[in-house]
């Protein structure tokens, strides 16, 4: 693979006499800073000190790896393990089934620290070597008892403080703060120091070579699972991590985050955690473990040490980028996100999310490119410069900042070949646009996302949102957008920009146009509708005078809008718009009804007007019958109103054929006799006359309808020809008459079987009123006679007070006469009933 993860350095050879080859092969490995340890077949331990560079990492030449001192420990035996305790400069070293101590620099023992025998494995408690004051902890398993044993580590001793029984001997072992996880034979387990308490995980079918258990820090573990599978297991149990299929043969596995390296005989593997997926594999011949280091890992065999350092992060991912691999590289950055500087991550990220945002969208993943550029914050005009035609939107001052990310995909060759596709990259840029506009994103550059914008919906007959764009606060350019507009007739639009842009004069002129039929914009169905709307809610009362009289001109109902629909707080002077309103009748007469029933105004010329106008428009109305009806509003004026001149109208009307109208304004000047005359004789409208008996009684006594309606009999009975009426309205009202009264009005000649009706129902009437009357009375009495039985009751009641009678509230003797009784009979004293 070209991408690498780590650089193979070759950091020390070891040279022996060709006798001497076998004894000195390497068994194991310790590392400290710069320090290197190695532990040999034949029981020699051997400093090795590697040099730096400048920035403190592992320097690169073999060459310049200095020996130490070296240390034999016996004539046989392999050295099986070493760790450093640093903080007391201790070396210990697992030889011959003891832990034996040495000074880290000199390799000589340090004789306060006896060895600890008859052991087979064991570890340092790194993470608790500052926690603890003064001591650390170490972790031992015995060779001769299924235990393991808990050591406090001194500066000159060591003793066991916790042994914890197992069930099975340890294979291999690791510890994390306060958690050992444990391989047997045939499982792992996982123990925590502190409290001895022992978890089985799952079992495994490896032999002891291939079992292998490593800390992955942070309290979790990697572990050589059942079917060649890599486990991370946290301390509590749990795997927060899917496994790693890795090879069948592992020796050993170690972790240099974010990747997990495993070791083959011939080869290691470098596999990432973040996707499991292998990234770089090294040769390595006759390779034998491995081990941590302080910016890699370092890999031995029996004569050769060979260093992995890490590749700087941000190196990695300019490699995956560089080989289109973008999508591993914004993973690899998230995952390392904690171990990079703050602003160089977030600048890189910003990058390199742009960057793969570019990788979808020449693969047309718009939506996927879209979410990218936004995460990336993108300065929009980066994809507005890639398409053709809308370069005339950006600013002269503007400047790329990337390199053209591909050349494959030409979007002009789009533009002039497949159209189709073409449309497709088009609208991504409108939703794009549309979702940074207004943003931080937009900031810097919000006249170019407008004027963008405004083309595409244009272009892309996104006719909904174009609207929306030029009728709010937009940054478009005038000079740019015009006469790209007027280009594609879309004159509403245009309309709309110069409004948003305080040109309101050039907007109705635009839109006046298109009304008339000057231009022709299929965008608005209702141009005209829309002006109006725009006058009503207009500030600028001078461009409103301006077009009053060419809106009342084309339509009076919807053109006098523009003075009724106006905010409550932005009305025009009255006074104004009357006098504007004398040339249009329809809509005169509709501003005074919004003054009058909208607005409540009590001003009686206003009353007037609306009156007159009523009576003018209902004239016309009997001579041109499309016109619309107005006479049942003015005799609803007439009735309601308290407002208007009485006078002043019936000598407009006295004249005319509106009959009821003129009794209606004779019954406000209290001329009912004549109102009815009116009605009857001259309206010949009997219906009418009894209806304005109704009317003119609301709000009145019975006796003034009563009154009313013996006028009305009166003018029935003084003519023959309305005998017949005046019966029926006998008839039809005998609750309402006075028997004693209609009969003294009635005709001599008129017989009791005429009125039978009428006198029958009047009687009955009578006797109703009498009869109710006396329940009424009844039942008044019945409930006076009730309160007088309770409070005789209540007046007359006993009270027994017996001697050394006590009080029911404090219990003390009564020993006055005065006292209490509450409803229950309970005696009390007075003073006690207040509480």
């Amino acid at each position: 693979m070209a991408f690498k993860a780590f650089t193979q350095t070759h950091v020390y050879e070891r040279q022996e006499a060709p006798k001497e080859k076998d004894r000195s092969s390497i068994e194991c490995l310790e590392c400290y800073d710069r320090n290197v340890y190695i532990g040999t077949k034949y029981a020699t331990v051997q400093h090795l000190i590697l040099p730096s560079n400048t920035n403190g990492e592992l320097s690169s030449g073999k060459s310049k790896t200095r020996e130490g001192r070296a240390r034999k420990l016996g004539s046989s035996n392999p050295i099986v393990q070493l760790r450093v305790v640093p903080l007391f400069n201790h070396l210990l070293v697992l030889w011959d089934r003891s832990v034996t101590a040495l000074n880290m620099f000199s390799l000589e023992p340090v004789p306060t620290l006896k060895k600890i025998q008859h052991t087979s494995l064991f570890e340092v408690c790194d993470s608790l070597l500052t926690a603890q004051a003064g001591c650390v902890q170490m972790v031992t398993s015995s060779s001769r008892r299924k235990v393991i044993r808990i050591h406090v580590v001194g500066v000159d001793r060591w003793e066991v403080v916790k042994e914890i029984p197992l069930l099975q001997d340890p294979a291999a072992l690791a510890v994390d703060g306060t958690s050992l996880c444990v391989a047997t034979c045939n499982r792992y387990l996982l123990c925590d120091i502190e409290t001895g308490n022992i978890e089985e995980l799952f079992p495994h079918s490896h032999n002891r070579q291939r079992v292998i258990v490593t800390s992955a820090g942070r309290g979790e573990f990697l572990l050589n699972g059942p079917e060649s599978l890599g486990m991370f297991v946290m301390k509590t149990g749990i795997c927060q991590r899917p496994p790693l299929q890795w090879p069948l043969e592992v020796l050993a596995a170690g972790v240099c985050f974010p990747y997990i390296l495993t070791l083959q005989p011939q080869v290691l593997s470098v596999y990432s955690m973040l996707d499991q997926q292998r990234k770089q594999t090294v040769s390595l011949h006759g390779a034998k473990g491995l081990h941590p280091a302080p910016d890699g890992v370092l890999v031995f065999t029996e004569r050769d040490i060979f260093s992995l350092s890490l590749v700087p992060f941000e190196e990695q991912i300019q490699a995956l980028v560089g080989h289109d691999r973008v999508e591993e590289a914004l993973l690899l950055l998230d995952g390392v996100q904690s171990r990079c500087p703050l602003d160089s991550h977030k600048e890189l990220q910003k990058a390199i999310t742009c960057l793969a945002g570019f990788v979808h969208f020449y693969q047309e993943d718009f939506s996927e490119a879209r979410d990218l550029f936004i995460k990336g914050e993108l300065d929009p005009r980066e994809i507005i410069r890639l398409y053709p035609d809308m370069q005339s939107c950006l600013s002269e001052d503007f400047h790329s900042q990337l390199d053209q990310v591909n050349k494959s995909r030409d979007l002009r060759v789009l533009w002039q070949e497949d159209r189709d596709t073409f449309h497709h990259y088009l609208a991504f840029l409108r939703d794009f646009l549309r979702v940074v506009r207004g943003t931080e994103q937009d900031l810097k550059c919000a006249s170019e996302v407008d004027c963008a914008l405004l083309r595409l919906y244009t272009e892309l007959g996104d006719t909904e949102n174009l609207q929306q764009l030029v009728t709010f606060p937009n940054e478009c350019r005038l000079d740019h957008c015009v006469p790209f507009l007027e280009q594609h007739n879309r004159l509403f639009a245009l309309g709309s920009l110069y409004q948003s842009q305080g040109k309101q004069i050039d907007a109705m002129k635009t839109w006046v146009k298109i009304a008339d039929g000057s231009h022709k914009d299929p965008s608005c169905s209702d141009v005209y509708g829309h002006i109006v709307w725009t006058l009503s809610q207009m500030e600028d009362r001078d461009t409103v005078w301006t077009f009053a009289d060419w809106t009342l001109k084309r339509n009076q109902e919807i053109g006098v809008q523009i003075f009724t629909k106006r905010p409550t707080d932005d009305r025009l002077e009255t006074q104004d718009v009357l006098v504007l309103l004398e040339k249009y009748p329809l809509a005169l007469v509709l501003y005074l009804e919004f003054l009058i029933q909208d607005l409540s105004s009590e001003e009686e010329r206003h009353h007037n007007c609306l009156a007159l106008a009523y009576v003018t428009q209902t004239l016309q109305e009997e001579e041109e019958a499309d016109l619309r009806p107005t006479r049942g509003k003015l005799q609803q004026l007439l009735w309601e109103s308290t407002f208007y001149d009485v006078s002043t109208v019936y000598e407009r009307v006295k004249s005319t054929t509106l009959h009821t109208e003129k009794a209606i304004l004779l019954g406000r000047t209290g001329e009912h006799s004549l109102a009815l005359q009116v009605l009857v004789h001259q309206a010949h409208d009997l219906q009418a006359a009894e209806a304005y008996c109704c009317r003119a009684a609301q709000g009145r006594d019975s006796q003034f309808r009563q009154a009313l309606l013996l006028t009305l009999l009166q003018i029935y009975l003084s003519s023959e020809d309305l005998a017949s009426t005046a019966v029926d309205l006998l008839n039809n009202n005998p609750q309402v008459f006075a028997a004693e009264k209609v009969i003294q009005l009635l005709p001599d000649s008129w017989s009791v079987q005429l009125v039978s009706k009428f006198l029958v129902g009047s009687v009955r009437e009578t006797f109703h009123q009498r009869r109710m009357a006396r329940l009424q009375k009844a039942l008044a009495q019945a409930e006076l006679m009730k309160h007088k039985v309770t409070w005789m009751q209540a007046s007359k009641t006993k009270v027994r007070l017996d001697k050394e009678q006590k009080c029911a509230v404090c219990q003390r003797e009564l020993a006055e006469p005065q006292f209490a009784c509450n409803p229950l009979g309970e005696v009390m004293h007075t003073t006690c009933t207040e509480s």
